[in-house]
């Protein structure tokens, strides 16, 4: 039971927002803010090219925890973009692709990896520039 003027108890993995936005401004935020976080990114752009074991995807991307890659997938598949499939094996075998709305977002993910790829040199020497004394 949770008393007037505190805050339900939350526990590290649950993905679910504290209470939807109404505003235009604010929904909008909050899918960019989905789709915007890095690991979202790295996470589609892998599942662009097929569907992934979890295991692949740990292995893929650099610097991921366990638990943050739990949270992205869980988030990912709440918005409706990656599903997750359990086939029945002994361990069981979990699978996750993009939806048809997680591959429409996928190619504009490949557009922004590639920009960053094209421009990653220019954004470090500028970077050096503007820390320099």
């Amino acid at each position: 039971m949770v008393e007037d003027g505190t805050l339900p108890r939350v526990t590290h993995t649950d993905v679910r927002e504290p209470v939807a936005a109404t505003s235009t401004t604010c929904q909008l935020r909050d899918v960019l803010d989905r789709v915007g976080d890095k690991w979202s990114v790295l996470v589609m752009a892998l599942l662009g090219a097929g569907p992934r074991r979890y295991s692949e995807l740990q292995h893929a991307i650099d610097g991921i925890s366990q638990r943050m890659l739990t949270l992205t997938l869980r988030s990912l598949e709440r918005d409706g973009l990656v599903t997750r499939t359990v086939t029945p094996t002994s361990p069981p075998r979990v699978d996750y692709a993009l939806t048809q709305v997680g591959e429409t977002l996928s190619i504009e993910v490949s557009s922004l990896i590639r920009w960053a790829e094209q421009h990653r040199e220019y954004v470090g020497k500028s970077r050096l520039r503007y820390d320099e004394p």
